[in-house]
């Protein structure tokens, strides 16, 4: 099932249902529990399809990545977080940081992992049991403040709001059994800067659960960026970077494109 979540004129979020022709039929229930299709057509402003709890983001997790960084392969998965605040909204802007000001944005594309019921010491046999869905996101990145100015720490330069768009839909575990085979781009105002596929990831998907939910609780809701390929815009000579007035978008296969312009901030 392909699952949107639309904002209606009374400001409430309603789930939908996408279908194959591209109609959406509302759905009622929980998102963590059982969903029902009413069968009746909804539309709205496009939103995230959920709001995590938690976003917990894995860096340098696929090889041709790390080598293009110059950087060791990591022993273990390389952690970092978001704030849920970071979360945009398909076709909403990407804001340019300009009151903490950074000339250096770049984009990412990610496969996001939603989970969907409690987590805790799951070993990797068993972790795709505990995946709602799976979803496109753009982890985008300060590297100034993530490389210079964060002491060390990568969450000052990621997590600046719209840092974390995600969409357009959330596909459940049933339609992706296999989320290390997805091929992953990302498209700059028409012009391919990733192309490569999940494959390549060091630490694949069940290995990154049951690491995360080691000693740790994993609840419904938190969301696990998996890492970004080769092509980053900071790797490429010269440097590719996010300027206002561009459109980037994200495609995963079986998933969709999440796309979002580029805009400045206004301080």
């Amino acid at each position: 099932m392909k699952i949107v979540r639309y904002l209606q004129q009374d400001g409430k979020s309603i789930l939908g249902q996408q279908h194959d022709d591209g109609s959406v039929t509302r759905l009622e229930g929980d998102l963590y529990g059982e969903l029902k299709d009413t069968g009746q057509s909804v539309s709205g402003k496009l939103q995230s399809p959920l709001h995590p709890v938690d976003i917990l983001c894995i860096g340098l997790n696929y090889r041709r990545h790390a080598e293009e960084g110059k950087s060791p392969i990591p022993e273990y998965p390389v952690l970092f977080m978001k704030n849920s605040s970071a979360v945009q909204n398909p076709d909403d802007p990407i804001v340019l940081p300009r009151r903490l000001k950074s000339d250096r944005v770049d984009y990412e594309c990610e496969l996001a992992v939603v989970i969907g019921k409690t987590c805790h010491n799951v070993s990797k046999a068993d972790a795709l049991d505990y995946v709602l869905g799976y979803t496109c996101a753009n982890d985008v990145s300060a590297r100034d403040w993530q490389k210079e100015y964060g002491g060390g720490q990568w969450c000052r330069g990621k997590t600046f709001a719209t840092f974390c768009p995600l969409g357009p839909c959330l596909v459940t575990a049933d339609e992706i059994p296999d989320p290390n085979t997805l091929s992953i781009r990302t498209v700059l105002n028409g012009e391919v800067m990733q192309d490569w596929n999940t494959d390549d990831m060091i630490f694949d998907v069940p290995t990154l659960i049951e690491f995360l939910s080691g000693s740790t609780i994993l609840s419904p809701g938190t969301v696990i960026l998996t890492g970004t390929p080769h092509g980053v815009g900071m790797a490429r000579n010269p440097p590719v970077l996010l300027k206002n007035g561009d459109s980037v978008t994200i495609e995963i296969e079986k998933i969709g494109r999440l796309t979002n312009p580029v805009v400045e901030e206004h301080v």
